[in-house]
Parts: structure tokens; C-alpha cells; sequence
């Protein structure tokens, strides 16, 4: 599963989320059949635009606890305001790593538009799974 993790200024629109996951999904030469879900910091549960742009890309929107989100930073890009803010390397890198799963790992770091960025993340398959 492809999960495509989420950091946004507040206010961020649907439209703007949705571009970028395109993007992000592009530059790893996947289309939108392949997402599984959207993700971020439950500390950004609240942006309705990431949860909308969810919603306009028919998966889940899930909402990752802090500690889960920390749990899974090791390894991922820095950002000065997202240390900041929540005391995580990476927002959009360690909620896609954490949504995905143990084991999983990031096929595109972080890339940015004006008010957000993504990470894609993919989980390990299941055994047994093909």
C-alpha cells in the first residue's frame, strides 16, 4: 500500500493537496489507483483540506498519533518548522512511514508546493501476498 503523508500550513486547500499527491505519485510513476491513504500528525486532524483531498481521492484519511509520528522519524528529512512545531524531523515523511506501517519505507521524500508538503510511503507486503 502507498500512503501519502501530509504537512500543511493552516488553511491549506483540497485543490492544493490533491496536486501534490499527483505530483508526488508521478514523479515515482505511479497513478492514483495505487494510493491506499492520506496521512498526517494528528495535531493537523483539524485541516479540513487534507481531509477533504482524501475524500476527492476516494482513500482514507488517517490521523496519526504524535508518539506514533515520532516513533517513525529516524531517517527522514529535516525541517527546522516542523521540529518546531511538533517536535518531529519531518511531518509528511514520518506520517506516511507511520500510516504505512512497521517495516515500511519512503519511495518519495518530501516534496513541496506553497502551503504543504508530501512524502510517499510503501508498506511491506504482507506474506503470503503477492
Amino acid at each position: 500500500m502507498i500512503v501519502a503523508g501530509i504537512g500543511s500550513r493552516k488553511g491549506v486547500a483540497a485543490d492544493e493537496i490533491v496536486a501534490l499527491i499527483d505530483r508526488a505519485l508521478a514523479q515515482v510513476e505511479l497513478d492514483r489507483a495505487a494510493l491506499g491513504a492520506v496521512a498526517t500528525i494528528e495535531a493537523k486532524s483539524g485541516e479540513h483540506g487534507i481531509a477533504l483531498a482524501a475524500q476527492a481521492l476516494s482513500v482514507p484519511f488517517r490521523a496519526i498519533p504524535q508518539e506514533q509520528v515520532q516513533a517513525a522519524h529516524g531517517g527522514v528529512t529535516w525541517s527546522a518548522q516542523s521540529v518546531r512545531l511538533f517536535d518531529v524531523a519531518s511531518v509528511s515523511e514520518a506520517a506516511a512511514l507511520a500510516a504505512a506501517g512497521e517495516g515500511s519505507k519512503l519511495i518519495l521524500p518530501r516534496i513541496t508546493s506553497p502551503m504543504a508538503t508530501c512524502a510517499l510511503a510503501q508498506s511491506l507486503p504482507h506474506e503470503g501476498r503477492t
